[in-house]
């Protein structure tokens, strides 16, 4: 089942960032949007680049993605049958973003060393 998305932004100046936060939010939909960025990948395929998701997560996570334009899903008419997932042009737009929390993370590697840690 797909979330309720933010549907206000006139609200405070936050609002904004809270929206579109609300389209990435959770552990998987940065990661598989990251993966995206290489073009069009198979579900299995995505599966084990992600690697810790479940079936059930990354289907669901997949369907929020699509739900909100930022992915789309090409199913090929073939036995056995085929999804492609790929960037939307919206979702594309979120490239910048991605790579730029790919970038924080390596720079800040020992954080997470250190939250692992504890």
């Amino acid at each position: 089942m797909v979330k309720a998305r933010h549907s206000r932004l006139d609200c405070t100046p936050g609002c904004a960032v809270e929206a579109a936060v609300s389209l990435i939010d959770g552990k998987w939909k940065a990661v598989i949007l990251y993966h995206l960025l290489d073009g069009p990948i198979r579900f299995n395929a995505l599966r084990r680049m992600v690697g810790g998701i479940t079936q059930r997560m990354l289907t669901n996570q997949l369907r929020e993605l699509e739900a909100d334009g930022l992915i789309h899903r090409e199913v090929f008419a073939q036995v056995p049958p085929r999804v492609d997932y790929s960037l939307s042009d919206r979702g594309l737009s979120l490239s910048p973003i991605i790579m730029a929390l790919k970038d924080w993370g390596e720079a800040n590697m020992d954080l997470f060393g250190r939250r692992l840690a504890a």
